[in-house]
């Protein structure tokens, strides 16, 4: 991990951000913020009357440790929040809108989606009389993604495709600051989107936070066919939910009743007790994910995964290491190279990101690599399609022996990418009992899941091979 470029936005913010760990619950924007329930029921929205605002004991996604939790039992299907059209806010390149904010966005890869919107929330929190402004004021003052992570604890998640993220967001928010000074020098002041406010990399990546933690991707406006644009907006109160995999709401989108308008809505997709708080699925992501759009790492994330690069050398090794004879993942037959090129490990525009872990315990595409790379049998590949051959629930497709040394295989690769760890799980531990940092402790933690991935795969398939070896012995009795 040497060599990579290690920043944070951790220097002068002047507009957005205090330091990350200055105490477990960030303070929101306005120190006594207008009732967030009250201004969505004056609005015209709906909100069920046992639903209260309140601290939550765990640390919450949203970046407070406020959360929505039911004052008395709510029944399955009820009816939570219901928000009519004008309260959700979204970013629409439509008439009435800054043409300088709409040109700003253009300039934002597509994959950096929440910046787009983050500017929006920038303009709207420097507009006088906001129509957001009751929302706005309840946004946390700061948000524990990495960006604004100090340095250190930046190389304290040691996970390289995670740096890698992370130094790819701070780069683009310091070349955007850079791009927005130029865009907006010569704006005069009833053209500027931010009402003259001088926006640095802090405050944009502020708002990208705010976005990338809170906001929904749902149907938005209606394109001239009458079908519904896919958008992300931001829904006042219903981005105070918790997450969980096995959530107790949901949201769902209906047509308001006079008019084309949808509604969004949350609805009970379980009985909710007295006390518990309302819990929505943000997504089966990673805790890649989790920790730069949201700011928080799921313990056993049941999708968390690590990411190798397919690269012959590193499986020659670790092939070799697992005690496989004469492995050929560099100079692959001509017929072996053609499943590669269909598994999109081979030719110009091929995918080299592999994944062990998480759901799929291995990625289809690497496991139907390793069983073609390691059979060496051209007739008994040919019998099976692709999909057995990418398939761990086949058995054995290639026999015993192959798959025994597919397996192992796998091992070695998970013992290879713990090794680029410079330190172990029981250290991180003794760590974590100390007292450290918010980002700190995050980092950590982090770094503690991932290692337990590989070493989860890795006991999977030593299990896998020891039960190859004894069908193998009784079939040799």
């Amino acid at each position: 991990m040497s060599g990579k470029m290690i920043t944070s936005l951790t220097h002068s913010r002047p507009l957005a951000y205090a330091a990350a760990s200055a105490s477990f619950y960030p303070s929101r924007l306005v120190p006594q913020p207008p009732d967030l329930i009250k201004w969505v029921r004056r609005e015209g929205g709906f909100v069920h009357h046992s639903i209260k605002i309140a601290y939550l004991e765990e640390e919450k996604p949203n970046g407070l440790g406020l959360g929505l939790v039911a004052s008395e039992d709510i029944p399955k299907g009820s009816d939570l929040i219901s928000l009519p059209q004008h309260i959700p806010l979204r970013f629409e390149a439509k008439d009435g809108e800054s043409s300088t904010l709409i040109a700003l966005a253009r300039q934002v890869p597509e994959e950096l989606w929440a910046m787009k919107l983050g500017l929006k929330l920038l303009q709207e929190r420097a507009k006088k009389g906001s129509f957001w402004w009751p929302y706005i004021s309840n946004l946390p003052e700061t948000y524990s993604v990495p960006i604004f992570f100090p340095g250190e604890d930046i190389k304290n998640l040691q996970y390289a495709p995670l740096l890698h993220q992370v130094n790819k967001r701070c780069r683009f928010l310091l070349e955007f600051e850079k791009l927005m000074k130029n865009e907006l020098d010569n704006v005069k002041l009833d053209g500027h989107p931010f009402g003259g406010q001088d926006i640095d990399a802090s405050s944009l990546g502020w708002a990208m936070s705010a976005v990338s933690s809170r906001a929904f991707r749902l149907y938005g406006t209606k394109r001239p066919d009458g079908t519904h644009v896919d958008a992300p907006m931001l829904l006042p109160l219903i981005d105070m939910c918790n997450h969980s995999f096995v959530p107790n709401a949901e949201i769902v989108q209906e047509k308001e009743a006079n008019n084309d308008n949808m509604l969004v809505k949350v609805i009970a997709g379980a009985q909710i007790k007295q006390d518990d708080p309302l819990e929505l699925n943000y997504g089966c992501l990673n805790n890649d994910l989790f920790l730069l759009d949201y700011g928080f790492v799921v313990p056993s994330n049941p999708y968390d995964c690590i990411e190798l690069k397919y690269d012959s050398a590193l499986l020659d090794a670790a092939s070799m290491a697992a005690g496989v004879s004469s492995p050929n993942f560099s100079s692959p037959s001509p017929w072996q190279q053609q499943i590669l090129f269909r598994l999109n490990l081979d030719g110009e525009n091929s995918d080299l990101k592999v994944r062990i872990g998480g759901s799929e315990l291995v990625e289809d595409r690497l496991l139907a690599a390793l069983r073609v790379l390691l059979s060496n049998d051209k007739e008994a590949v040919e019998k099976h399609d692709l999909d057995t051959l990418k398939s761990i629930t086949s058995d054995a497709p290639l026999g015993t022996s192959t798959e025994a040394a597919v397996f192992r295989t796998v091992i070695a690769l998970c013992v290879i990418a713990l090794g680029h760890f410079p330190t172990k799980i029981m250290e991180d531990e003794s760590l974590l009992k100390q007292k450290v940092s918010t980002t700190t402790e995050l980092a950590v933690k982090y770094r503690i899941q991932k290692k337990s991935v590989i070493i989860d795969a890795m006991r999977d398939f030593t299990r896998r091979v020891k039960l190859l070896s004894s069908k193998e012995s009784v079939t040799t009795q």
